[in-house]
């Protein structure tokens, strides 16, 4: 069974992350734009010394590679089945990364005087913890369906055996034992 709500979500942060770094590269107004994108307001980062390219390098990067990790998730849950047990843990890196990514925009942006900052990563952290839930929820409910699958299959079975032992009871074949006996 496809995971169709994982592999949404996994792109949508690919999207999300992929636009930020590319905003991020914007010569003049780059770190500041994506900081708009996420909902800071302008006026206040406007300020600030956002320009440097160590920021700009640093964040884009960032930015970037978590990318990279939920468009490898993404792959991963188009080709991988969702029994797999080891599956979610690129997931689980891509949240991880992105979760450390926003912290460390919360610590330098108070360190550099960004107003409002706590309440736009506070928001974005929710946003990316309800997606993991769900993403986490939907894997789990396939891993479910399947084992009631195979208990489905397993209880079938067992009717099917008990049926024609009755069966062949009734008829007075010989049974599995040697001299036909009971």
């Amino acid at each position: 069974m496809r995971q169709v709500l994982t592999s949404f979500l996994a792109l949508h942060w690919t999207i999300a992350f992929a636009l930020l770094a590319v905003l991020c590269i914007d010569g003049n107004r780059g770190v500041a734009a994506a900081l708009g994108v996420l909902g800071v307001p302008i006026e206040s980062a406007r300020f600030v010394n956002l320009e440097n390219i160590v920021v700009v390098a640093s964040l884009a990067t960032a930015f970037l590679v978590v990318a990279v990790l939920f468009f490898w998730a993404f792959v991963e849950t188009l080709i991988n089945d969702a029994a797999n047990p080891g599956g979610d843990s690129v997931a689980r890196i891509a949240f991880i990364s992105a979760s450390g990514v926003l912290s460390l925009i919360l610590i330098g942006g108070a360190a550099q005087g960004i107003n409002g900052l706590f309440l736009v990563v506070a928001v974005q952290m929710a946003a990316l913890l309800a997606s993991y839930v769900a993403m986490l929820a939907e894997r789990r409910s396939v891993v479910v369906s399947d084992e009631g699958e195979f208990h489905a299959k397993a209880h079938n079975m067992a009717k099917a055996a008990a049926h024609n032992s009755l069966l062949s009871l009734i008829s007075g074949r010989t049974g599995p034992t040697p001299r036909g006996g009971r």
